[in-house]
């Protein structure tokens, strides 16, 4: 991704400053490799909810924040279910879903239907958007 900005300075959106390369990279899901180092660090699982930006902390209501009773993942349950392509408000829901139904068959399940969905690119990211939308909080999802 490129630091482009705009004549006011302010970065260009995420579609217009990745590159070839990058597009490629996300739209083969090769960009999450560099998380493998945290799970053999042990900081995070291969199966849970997906990390998210420190600065969305303080916009989780008491039930959203729950996601964080599990060590986050490099798949999910919402990852298989739409990934991008479905709102804040389902994705908290699904990782909020996993966190109480966990179990070695639903790893296993989502791992499988992971390589699946990786192979046929699906989900990556809603049409025309490069990544995900900025989560605004509970009021905003």
């Amino acid at each position: 991704m490129t630091n482009g900005c705009d004549a006011d300075g302010c970065l260009l959106p995420d579609c217009d400053r990745l590159t070839r390369l990058g597009r490629w990279l996300r739209s083969t899901s090769l960009d999450e490799l560099p998380e493998l180092f945290n799970i053999i660090k042990g900081d995070m699982s291969i199966v849970g909810p997906r990390p998210l930006l420190m600065q969305y902390l303080d916009r989780y209501t008491p039930e959203q924040a729950r996601r964080h009773e599990v060590k986050p993942g490099l798949t999910g349950w919402a990852q298989i279910h739409g990934r991008n392509d479905i709102s804040w408000e389902d994705k908290f829901n699904m990782d909020v879903w996993y966190v109480d139904h966990q179990s070695l068959w639903l790893d296993i399940n989502i791992i499988l239907t992971t390589v699946g969905k990786v192979l046929k690119r699906e989900g990556i990211s809603r049409a025309g958007e490069a990544t995900a939308a900025e989560f605004m909080g509970h009021a905003g999802t």
